[in-house]
């Protein structure tokens, strides 16, 4: 026998069930996808680490790199490694360390120095590779994240669910068996 109690959890139980289950299939969609295009579009600029040994690739430079040695740069931690710490060591090589803002003001300031303004356009280019890089390695965190929770948006619906079956199947509280019911009916 259900009361309205029992009637008004398992609806709500319900309405959580299917929350946290469409919540979940949602985030795991937009975790894959946000994986898929970042891997996608890293892949098609087929931009790989230098191959170990290679010159300007120096292990006692660019330490954390070795691991990554003749590899593409196909996800977001690769892209990550590779804007931050190869990228980002050679263009502080351009010039002296300034960046293309600086650099840039420089070069207006003397605008008949070709040397300089050809740094401004490599400071530019590798800045603007190392900022794009960067996107696409905070896409695939983001990507990540909303896998993890799809991971508990499921396992918590799962939850919900067992809940409500043992809700269901578990006889209510002081209601007792349908024969302990009718005796009592019938003692009234």
């Amino acid at each position: 026998m259900l009361t309205r109690g029992i009637t008004r959890q398992a609806a709500v139980e319900l309405m959580l069930f299917f929350v946290l289950a469409i919540g979940g299939g949602l985030l795991m969609w937009g975790g894959n996808f946000a994986t898929n295009m970042v891997h996608g579009q890293l892949a098609s600029q087929r931009i790989s680490f230098p191959a170990k040994g290679s010159p300007g690739f120096d292990a006692k430079e660019f330490p954390g790199l070795q691991r990554y040695a003749g590899q593409a740069v196909d996800s977001g931690p690769k892209a990550k490694a590779f804007a931050n710490q190869y990228i980002a060591v050679h263009l502080k090589a351009v010039n002296n360390g300034k960046t293309y803002s600086e650099t840039s003001t420089e070069s207006r300031a003397n605008p008949t120095d070709a040397a300089l303004k050809g740094k401004v356009e490599t400071l530019f280019k590798g800045e603007t590779l190392r900022g794009l890089l960067l996107y696409a390695w905070g896409w695939s965190v983001v990507g990540s994240i909303a896998t993890w929770t799809a991971i508990a948006a499921f396992l918590g619906a799962f939850v919900v669910l067992v809940a409500l079956v043992y809700g269901m199947a578990r006889p209510s509280e002081g209601a007792g068996t349908v024969s302990e019911l009718r005796t009592v009916k019938a003692a009234a």
